[in-house]
């Protein structure tokens, strides 16, 4: 009875703004607009999302390092956020996606500065079947700055401030959307058929390839390997880098389902949720590979390994969070974490110390979810597949590897014994996180 009585009062009132629409056709926006402001508003709301990765790279590294190294930590990334986003507006955007502007075609991008439509879009011609230039800038910057973030963590408790930052402007102007061009401007590997939906290769190996480079060159921190043995350094604060985690989690949700790139239809909205899916099961997947196996392996589990576990789990599904069944991107992210079990104690026998483990996680976890796009894309080709890492690794490597080694022979990049000793919060920045304990 009550439906009866209310369904002519709904239709009246459903009725009679449509009537009134009707008698001004141009008010309403067409199916592509409507498109164009659904793509731009996923654009936005995964943007602030990756955003928010920022702040759970800078919890999980503060957790991670010594107490005497938080404040330093702390300071390098909300510093790196900050150069990056000016470096990428200055440079690396439009060496990104030059359209047509390419200055080496395929090769090597636009050498101009990015600049927005007009206010109100007064006056210019956007592409009304993807979204706006501002919010399609706003979320590629989010990738650039997290591959600096990856840098951050792998170089920790000796590396100088602002040698590290003068890397990462080269980083974000140049080395990472170049090689980024490649594949998501539309460069060389992306007509050779290269999948990497969104960067297991692209973002994250190049971190981790940067980051090795960097490690090699710059040494140990003291102490770390003593007469043929690895010596554990425990993080200051497990619930902080625990808290950092959960927060890259969740804005992975952003890194990887806005990369589907338009939510103009239902079958896009479907794809998103489907990668929503995936990439949390495969964070799970990671997570709990790593709780086994450091319980069969050490007798108790570890912590720290089973955060990376999941970190790598999503790292493993990123270059393809659409294709994989559920079970298949749980496998995917559980092999991810298997490999951060093994790789963490595999780089200690080598003496490349990663204070955080970044290298396992988004170099090698990266390489792994690379080719395993191969099992579930039928468009993946294993040869196209290998051939994109090794060259995406040999350039970021080789002229990371040169950055690192100018900066050594100049400035210098590793801090004094007696600073790294005292910790860096003291020495380079004259103050500490937690003032009233002492490491």
């Amino acid at each position: 009875m009550k439906l009866t009585r209310t369904l002519p009062v709904v239709v009246a009132l459903i009725a009679q703004p449509t009537m009134g629409l009707a008698q001004d056709a141009d008010a309403l926006p067409t199916f592509a607009e409507i498109g164009f402001i659904l793509n731009t508003f996923m654009f936005l709301v995964a943007g602030f999302l990756v955003f928010f990765m920022a702040a759970g790279f800078a919890m999980l590294e503060a957790g991670l390092v010594r107490s005497k190294n938080v404040t330093m930590q702390l300071t390098k990334n909300i510093a790196l956020f900050a150069l990056s986003a000016i470096a990428y507006y200055l440079v690396g955007y439009n060496l990104m996606y030059p359209g047509d502007g390419w200055s080496m075609d395929g090769l090597l991008g636009a050498f101009s500065t990015t600049s927005l439509e007009n206010v109100g879009l007064e006056g210019s011609e956007p592409d009304l079947t993807y979204a706006s230039v501002g919010s399609d800038f706003f979320f590629q910057l989010m990738f650039c700055a997290a591959t600096a973030s990856i840098v951050s963590g792998a170089l920790a408790e000796r590396i100088k401030l602002w040698p590290f930052l003068a890397f990462v402007v080269v980083l974000t102007a140049f080395i990472y959307p170049i090689q980024a061009s490649w594949k998501w401007g539309g460069g060389f590997l992306d007509g050779m058929g290269f999948q990497d939906f969104a960067g297991s290769t692209v973002v994250h190996s190049v971190g981790g390839w940067a980051a090795l480079a960097g490690a090699l060159i710059l040494g140990p921190r003291i102490g770390k390997y003593k007469d043929g043995r690895t010596v554990p350094f425990m993080g200051s604060n497990l619930p902080l880098a625990t808290l950092g985690t959960f927060i890259l989690w969740m804005g992975w949700f952003g890194f990887n389902g806005g990369s589907q790139l338009y939510m103009n239809t239902a079958g896009n909205v479907a794809d998103i949720s489907r990668i929503f899916a995936n990439t949390n099961t495969a964070a799970a997947g990671g997570a709990v590979a790593a709780l086994i196996l450091t319980q069969l392996l050490y007798k108790k589990v570890d912590l720290t390994m089973v955060l990376n576990g999941s970190l790598a789990g999503l790292v493993s599904i990123t270059a393809e969070p659409l294709t994989p069944s559920l079970g298949a991107a749980t496998l995917i992210g559980a092999v991810g974490g298997i490999i951060v079990v093994f790789a963490v104690p595999f780089l200690d026998k080598l003496k490349i110390d990663d204070v955080v483990g970044a290298i396992p996680v988004h170099l090698m976890a990266g390489i792994w979810g690379t080719i395993a796009v191969t099992f579930t894309n039928g468009d993946a080709s294993l040869g196209t597949q290998l051939y994109a890492i090794a060259v995406v690794g040999v350039f970021v490597f080789t002229v990371s590897s040169v950055i690192w080694f100018i900066l050594k022979s100049t400035t210098g990049i590793r801090v004094s014994e007696e600073d790294e000793v005292m910790g860096l919060d003291m020495a380079e920045l004259g103050m500490e996180a937690y003032p009233e304990f002492k490491n």
